[in-house]
């Protein structure tokens, strides 16, 4: 399914209506719909008659048809249980979702974000072991780690607070690294 089939979906939009509103003819709709991406005055028309930016009908990711919001849920609380091992929180979610073959962009970005708050929290704990911190940096240290574990923790249920309400994270990533 193309992103304007899942736009025009969510409007409950006919492709004769989304014409009219838009001024481009049906065949090119079908067009689009079954694979062809849109480009100049096509994508800007359909995109003004959708309320979208030009951007999100370029991509031809289709999310609505993959996208099982019960399962990205449970890949994104699946990093609860290995909060505490750096980068197992990433590889669980990412075994997840390539067993279930759900392979979108709500998942990259969980699984993006869980190899970047490893990469942190492991560079903290090397920091803090090559300098030689005394007693009271390393109490220090481990209470900065013990922070970002349970700040971890509080990002991956209200993300999955928001995927329940509204379908989407609430902490979400601009980029994606898988």
């Amino acid at each position: 399914m193309s992103k304007l089939t899942e736009y025009r979906r969510k409007l409950n939009l006919t492709q004769e209506e989304l014409s009219k509103k838009s001024g481009v003819s049906v065949r090119t709709i079908q067009r689009i719909e079954s694979g062809t991406p849109p480009k100049g005055y096509t994508l800007r028309a359909l995109a003004q008659a959708l309320g979208l930016n030009e951007a999100d009908l370029q991509s031809n990711e289709a999310t609505t048809e993959q996208a099982d919001y019960k399962l990205i849920n449970i890949i994104n609380l699946s990093s609860l249980i290995v909060v505490f091992i750096p980068f197992l929180n990433a590889i669980v979610p990412l075994v997840i979702t390539h067993t279930k073959k759900q392979y979108n962009s709500l998942t990259k970005q969980i699984i993006t974000f869980q190899l970047l708050w490893s990469v942190v929290i492991v560079s903290i704990f090397l920091l803090g072991h090559i300098l030689d911190l005394g007693e009271f940096g390393r109490n220090s240290l481990i209470t900065l780690l013990l922070f970002l574990v349970l700040s971890n923790v509080c990002i991956i249920l209200r993300n999955s607070i928001e995927l329940n309400k509204n379908q989407k994270l609430y902490f979400d990533l601009n980029f994606s690294v898988i």
